[in-house]
């Protein structure tokens, strides 16, 4: 596929960039270029080979999700929280329903 000067005017104008006509005609062969190596990638043999989603594997690390019994730490207290709120239902907080 080859790009002309035609096609690069349609591309900026829908990604509303506004090229002169001399930087239109120096796209041209700079996007032929790109379309040129993206069908090269195409004829490579990736047969076998498992996507990736980054070069080097990362894993998190994840702690237990435990519930600090001591009041002054966290955890243990809802009684008292929800004690502040206008309206609890079922351990939670209750909120009006919003519908729009």
């Amino acid at each position: 596929m080859s790009v002309d000067t035609a096609t690069v005017a349609r591309i900026a104008a829908l990604a509303r960039i506004k090229l002169g006509e001399g930087e239109l005609e120096a796209m041209v062969p700079e996007l032929n270029g790109i379309l040129a190596w993206v069908e090269q990638l195409g004829e490579v043999d990736v047969a076998g080979v498992e996507p990736m989603t980054a070069v080097i594997e990362n894993h998190l690390r994840l702690r237990d999700d435990v519930i600090d019994a001591d009041p002054l730490t966290g955890g243990g207290i809802r009684d008292k929280v929800l004690a502040n709120a206008p309206a609890a239902e079922h351990g939670f907080f209750g909120v009006p329903k919003v519908i729009e």
